[in-house]
């Protein structure tokens, strides 16, 4: 008998506990505990989620802002588990008659942002203050009714649902021109040569982050436009000329230190005749390599890279479920990260890295590094990579020598080596396999 109405007692206070416990969000420091854990917290940005008649947050500092805590004596793994991150916004500016028109490449949101609209920063001096302007949803638009001759600078703000700035770009400029003039009218007279209109270049810059002293390289349309060389701050910029008005997809990657290439940024650009273009803001995604094929479960496997110099690095390893650990790049933008793979199940797995200035400048992922766990420790094997196709003479570039090799087998019978320029194996070498092996040109 004592045992029944026990138990009816214990389910009384298990139903009163229930029925009027209250859910609530609570921060960092309001929980504390020697015997559970707060297996899912929701992720919120603070006062921009709440409203008041009374009071207003003016700001918020918090573990979760991982670069802001440091110790010699352990390691701080803030607030959550995981990084939600938005990519920034890589912008075009060109300045056109009176405007100046813009475009940029869309804000990326991981791990639960959103990217919802996008608003325009404008001003007359460099680095502000901006008046912005709410645009939508949308990755182009024209700021109208400018002064010609007068520089402009501008930036690009994303918001989630709730109108909080989630990302922004660096600055773009551009300087809007004047209305070409009306033609000499064709009145009768004597003698005498007709004005000549001036002509203007149609021009491209870029500008951006890549890895200190690294090779860069732009293709337009596939095709290698231009290549320069990053600063020690990994700071590079390049431009292209005599251009025809028109729109291209651009794209860049840079190599670094081992000649591994960084995964390729591409962005559309509609190109005004007669006007500069500016593209500005690109931050190329750091490279990222495995020191092991094959790891045995326990042991680490160690990633390494390039990215800016002291820029946070943040790794993702893909499994059943997503790991993530963070280092930061030396002076040379070198970066290395001990995983232990001990949490991870026997089988194949992949890794991917991202980099941040300051939480303010977020590249994208990396190119994938793939390892497997398993029994025994297999150390990875560097391989060149070559293009697949065209690279007719195995220096694993297609250019002009390979063109050649391929022009001395032209309509001809094909034997030995020669069997190689026929790039769609229809045992002849014609315009169509010219047309393959430009389409793989590196230059």
């Amino acid at each position: 008998m004592r045992r029944t109405v026990f138990g009816y007692a214990a389910f009384l206070v298990l139903l009163v506990s229930v029925g009027f416990s209250v859910p609530r969000i609570v921060s960092a420091q309001d929980i504390s505990s020697s015997n559970y854990q707060v297996l899912a917290p929701v992720i919120t940005s603070g006062g921009g989620y709440a409203t008041s008649t009374n009071f207003s947050v003016l700001g918020v500092i918090s573990e979760f802002s991982h670069n802001l805590s440091s110790s010699t004596a352990f390691n701080l793994i803030p607030g959550f588990a995981v990084y939600p991150f938005v990519s920034t916004p890589v912008v075009t500016a060109t300045g056109v008659t009176t405007a100046v028109n813009l475009s940029w490449t869309a804000a990326v949101g991981v791990l639960g942002y959103s990217t919802a609209s996008y608003s325009i920063g404008q001003s007359t001096a460099s680095g502000g203050p901006y008046a912005f302007t709410a645009i939508g949803n949308i990755l182009s638009s024209t700021v109208s009714s400018l002064t010609a001759g007068q520089p402009y600078y501008f930036i690009i703000r994303a918001h989630d649902s709730y109108t909080t700035t989630i990302a922004t770009s660096t600055e773009a400029t551009a300087t809007p021109t004047a209305a070409a003039p009306p033609p000499p009218s064709s009145g009768g007279g004597g003698g005498g040569g007709g004005g000549i209109s001036p002509i203007s270049n149609t021009n491209i810059n870029f500008s951006g982050r890549a890895y200190p002293r690294s090779s860069v390289t732009f293709l337009k349309d596939a095709q290698v436009a231009a290549t320069t060389i990053a600063g020690a701050d990994a700071q590079f910029s390049a431009s292209l000329s005599n251009l025809t008005g028109g729109n291209y997809v651009f794209a860049v990657y840079a190599e670094d230190k081992d000649g591994n290439r960084s995964s390729l940024l591409t962005f559309p650009v509609a190109v005004t005749t007669g006007a500069t273009t500016n593209v500005s803001g690109i931050f190329l995604a750091p490279t990222l390599s495995a020191d092991k094929s094959e790891v045995r479960r326990g042991d680490n496997v160690t990633f390494f890279g390039q990215s800016v110099p002291q820029s946070d690095i943040i790794i993702s390893v893909n499994s059943a479920e997503e790991f993530f650990g963070r280092t930061v790049s030396d002076k040379s933008g070198v970066y290395l990260y001990n995983f232990d793979t001990t949490v991870l199940d026997y089988g194949s797995h992949t890794a991917k890295s991202k980099s941040s200035i300051g939480n303010e400048l977020i590249s994208s992922f990396s190119a994938v590094a793939a390892f497997k766990v398993g029994t025994q420790n297999v150390a990875a094997v560097k391989t060149t990579k070559c293009s697949t196709r065209g690279d007719l003479n195995a220096d694993c570039k297609v250019n002009l020598i390979d063109f050649s090799i391929m022009m001395y087998w032209y309509n001809r019978t094909l034997s030995g080596n020669g069997l190689k320029a026929d790039l769609n194996h229809d045992n002849k070498v014609n315009l169509t396999d010219s047309s393959i092996l430009a389409a793989n040109w590196t230059g």
